[in-house]
């Protein structure tokens, strides 16, 4: 498992497919800033409404650049146990290093029906799995008792990634995981110092996408035990963190992208481009910070 920051990475369009060179640029540029991990087709990667073989390409093509210098995480978790299950294995397939595998949404699924699921994926996918914890997009929360019986139950379920706003929930999975093999990550950059600072090993980051050098400073001034530094970095770009969610993920990151020119400003529907109010805040934003000029 990696330790540090992880890029959500966005999945770059132009004409209606992916635009892949655009994405090795970004890619390349995430790991030339330090980033340890980036995750493939998750939410802010518009994961949903990508096809198998855009899936694959996308995942060899990041195996083959972050080789030996990143670890390569895929984004796979669906509604359907089965369909989840079919994506992980063709990440696996693909050089996938781990799976990230959001809780079932729609379902809305029990706590004993959230262990039975993560259970089948674990007894039938060799690479560590990832869950990812964001109640807030699937109406479900997985309970801190339910994954630490997952990571003592499950020797490959090795993380979660932490998106629910109660940060009090993070400091229980940390609490009963202390004496497990067992990794949080922040799934909120607003959230990171805080869960850092309790004991989380990173951060999966939107972000980063923008500002991949400074997610990083920020993080290893936690881990150098510099917190008057980590802080500063923190309360700098607290306006950032927001500004990138006023409207749904990944919409406004991929706006910022595109006035930073790398990216265009395209989406797949029901996705469309947000509204000019948020790229004049975004601007206003990213000029303040000196991202923009």
């Amino acid at each position: 498992m990696f330790v540090g920051v992880g890029t959500a990475i966005v999945t770059p369009f132009k004409g209606g497919e992916v635009d892949h060179e655009s994405y090795k640029k970004l890619v390349e540029w995430q790991l030339d800033s330090g980033v340890k991990a980036i995750v493939v087709a998750g939410t802010t990667g518009e994961g949903a409404t990508l096809r198998i073989d855009e899936r694959e390409r996308l995942v060899s093509v990041t195996k083959e650049i972050c080789e030996k210098r990143a670890q390569v995480i895929v984004g796979t978790g669906t509604n359907d146990t089965r369909k989840t299950l079919e994506l992980s294995l063709s990440a696996v397939k693909n050089g996938a290093d781990a799976v990230l595998v959001v809780t079932p949404y729609y379902n809305k699924p029990t706590q004993e029906g959230l262990y039975a699921h993560y259970r089948y994926l674990s007894e039938r996918i060799d690479i560590p799995i990832i869950i990812y914890n964001v109640p807030s997009r699937t109406s479900v929360n997985i309970a801190p008792e339910t994954v630490a019986r997952l990571a003592n139950d499950c020797k490959n379920i090795r993380a979660i990634k932490e998106a629910n706003q109660d940060i009090s929930q993070s400091d229980e999975i940390l609490k009963l995981t202390r004496n497990m093999d067992f990794y949080v990550y922040s799934g909120n950059d607003d959230r990171t110092f805080h869960m850092l600072c309790a004991g989380a090993k990173g951060v999966i980051s939107v972000a980063s996408n923008v500002i991949p050098h400074r997610m990083v400073e920020m993080v290893n001034a936690i881990f150098e035990g510099n917190l008057r530094k980590a802080r500063e970095l923190h309360f700098k770009y607290l306006e950032l963190f927001k500004s990138l969610f006023v409207e749904t993920n990944p919409m406004p990151v991929k706006a910022a992208l595109h006035l930073m020119g790398r990216i265009e400003n395209e989406f797949r529907l029901p996705l469309v481009p947000p509204k000019q109010s948020t790229v004049d805040q975004l601007r206003r934003t990213l000029f303040e910070l000196e991202v923009v000029k």
